[in-house]
């Protein structure tokens, strides 16, 4: 019976938040998302038919001071994305597997940008939120 409520108790210890000495939750530590609004919208691929995407994306960040200094950045950040995205083509897009990849090197992307600007990568995680191709 003990040993159960170790175990409970370990397995809670990760989920509750930093508190700062004055009991409140420590903002250095919380969790944010900085939503890059309005969705990035353009055209990608090659051949005599247009094709669109529209990405609703949004960063992971810790500290509302890092929040603070993506969002100052969020201008070169959509432009390295929109960058990223008009480059892509059909086979880049098709699949699951080819959007996660899609996905991790926008986060790569990202965090390159942020580590010339700031010094620091600052983004934990880029979620798309909504992926529309057409």
């Amino acid at each position: 019976m003990k040993a159960r409520i170790a175990l409970l108790l370990a397995l809670c210890l990760p989920f509750t938040a930093p508190v700062a000495e004055d009991g409140k939750a420590d903002p250095a530590n919380q969790v944010a998302y900085v939503t890059l609004a309005p969705a990035l919208v353009g055209n990608f691929g090659a051949g005599p038919r247009l094709k669109y995407f529209k990405a609703d994306i949004a960063l992971r960040v810790t500290g509302l001071e890092t929040k603070s200094k993506v969002e100052h950045h969020e201008p070169l950040i959509r432009n390295q994305l929109v960058m990223l995205f008009t480059q892509q083509t059909d086979e880049t897009l098709a699949t699951p597997e080819a959007k996660e990849q899609l996905r991790q090197e926008a986060l790569r992307q990202v965090q390159q940008v942020l580590l010339q600007e700031e010094g620091r990568p600052l983004v934990d995680d880029l979620l798309f939120n909504n992926l529309i191709v057409q």
